[in-house]
């Protein structure tokens, strides 16, 4: 074994925490867990766990979000490190949090429940342990800073959508509500967001036209403004 440089510091942990966002019957939400061990067990905490030794601390957050999803490929943004002393009772940990988005009906409803977890909405959470409350406001001011720059809200959506589905998504994000003629001719201006010639015969009588997030042609936007 190759000589340690800093056997003189002291170790700690480190540990990572999910925010995982989803939007759900008009409302922004966050999956929440019931703790199930100590220290704080039983008390309602985001989800998370301590990086191993041979583990990137990204790949340490994916993996915590496969066990709670089920999902790969999950949009992941890293908010930033936790690391007050006294922030977990149980010993000294650093926790480096991230947010991810993802479409509730993709994830796995059985693992959910074998963890405990529940969907709850971004303005009825329960009280929070340690600093995840923290956690959630920092990473929901991250998700509202990308929105007016990257398209990330569709990943929120099903990969077909109404402009109503759409408009919703964005106040619930905002936290506050839109003009309804003013986000339209918002949306109309982007090229990237296209109407199919699909309806959508649940939202309304007469139906609602159903739209697609294309990728590729947002991407192609962007190289013009290089």
């Amino acid at each position: 074994m190759a000589p340690s440089f800093y056997s003189q510091y002291p170790k700690f942990h480190v540990a990572v925490d999910c925010i995982i966002f989803g939007f759900d019957a008009g409302q922004l939400k966050v999956l929440l867990q019931k703790r199930p061990f100590e220290p704080r067990q039983g008390e309602w905490s985001l989800m998370g766990g301590f990086v191993k030794r041979d583990e990137d601390v990204d790949e340490a957050a994916k993996r915590v979000l496969f066990q709670l999803t089920g999902l790969h490929d999950i949009y992941m943004q890293q908010v930033g490190a936790f690391g007050s002393v006294n922030r977990d009772s149980g010993d000294r940990v650093v926790s480096v949090a991230y947010f991810a988005l993802v479409e509730v009906s993709d994830v796995n409803d059985e693992l959910t429940h074998q963890n405990s977890a529940y969907w709850e909405s971004i303005n009825e959470m329960p009280p929070l342990l340690f600093d995840h409350r923290d956690m959630v406001e920092r990473a929901l001011n991250c998700l509202r800073a990308l929105l007016h720059s990257q398209p990330v809200g569709f990943r929120l959506l099903p990969p077909l959508f109404t402009l109503s589905q759409l408009q919703q998504l964005y106040e619930a994000i905002l936290g506050k509500q839109l003009d309804k003629r003013n986000f339209r001719k918002r949306i109309n201006e982007m090229n990237y967001i296209e109407k199919t010639d699909l309806i959508d015969k649940l939202s309304s009588k007469r139906g609602a036209a159903l739209f697609q997030f294309n990728q590729q042609v947002y991407e192609q936007s962007q190289l013009f403004k290089l």
